[in-house]
């Protein structure tokens, strides 16, 4: 989502930074495809709803409210201090909370009639084993629908924030995990993964859709000072992050507007049914 796009946000978060995450990544890149996820999911008859990688439950929310009100909603997501954001904010909501690692679900065999997750999926260490765990899951008939991040170039917000901050490293590589959110990016890579694992009937779309900020400041502050490239920056440059604040925030106005900011984002839809 973002420069956020390039390593698991969730993982290890303090409460503070779990909400801080959910304030601002939330309505910049996440609430535009929960809003999207939720017309896919409106009026399918379904009895037991799982979600995977809940996180602080903007998706969850939308699913809640697209579902039949008799279903049952097990929202999961591996960290736990995600999920009390998550609890908090959606208490009032009649949902089931677990704490559940997506390569090890524990349900019976054909006991789920639908699977949703959001851009969780590109950090599961091992794919294989957790779509086959999907897969085992669902009920025959069952749909699984998960969101990926598009290559980090189509997500121009984030693009233009690595892009800066990149000069600035003096030399130093990123590492690899930095690369994981865009790492499911095309049909090519997904759609093994859903065959090896039993899926038959296979759907994968590009959507695109623009990420919104009050203004170019607050975006280029938010990417600088919570994506992962700026830990990277405070070890090897930490006196340039107000310049790299300053030019974000004048690159991104240039091409997306100050006030509001508007940035084309695109993410991987992908639907398999069992």
């Amino acid at each position: 989502m973002n420069d956020t796009l390039t390593k698991d946000p969730s993982a290890n978060l303090p409460g503070g930074t779990a909400t801080h995450y959910d304030e601002f990544f939330g309505p910049l890149f996440f609430e535009p495809y929960a809003i999207e996820v939720a017309k896919r999911i409106h009026s399918i008859p379904v009895s037991v709803v799982l979600e995977i990688a809940a996180g602080t439950g903007r998706v969850t929310r939308h699913i809640r409210e697209h579902i039949p009100y008799s279903a049952k909603l097990i929202a999961s997501d591996i960290s736990d201090e995600m999920l009390v954001v998550a609890k908090k904010k959606l208490s009032h909501f009649d949902i089931d909370w677990q704490s559940i690692d997506a390569q090890q679900l524990p349900f019976n065999d054909n006991s789920i009639d639908l699977i949703v997750c959001c851009f969780g999926y590109m950090f599961v260490p091992d794919k294989p084993k957790a779509f086959a765990e999907a897969y085992r899951v669902l009920k025959p008939g069952g749909m699984f629908l998960f969101t990926t991040w598009d290559k980090l170039e189509n997500n121009a917000a984030s693009y233009t924030v690595r892009s800066i901050a990149m000069k600035y490293l003096d030399g130093w590589s990123l590492p690899e995990s930095h690369n994981l959110a865009t790492s499911m990016n095309n049909e090519a890579i997904i759609t093994p993964l859903l065959k090896d694992a039993g899926f038959a009937k296979i759907s994968i779309e590009k959507v695109k859709l623009f990420s919104v900020s009050p203004t170019a400041k607050e975006a280029a502050c938010g990417l600088v000072e919570w994506g992962p490239v700026y830990e990277e920056i405070k070890k090897h440059n930490p006196d340039c992050i107000d310049e790299i604040k300053i030019k974000v925030e004048k690159e991104l106005a240039e091409k997306f507007g100050a006030a509001p900011m508007i940035a084309p984002i695109s993410a991987v839809f992908s639907q398999a049914w069992k």
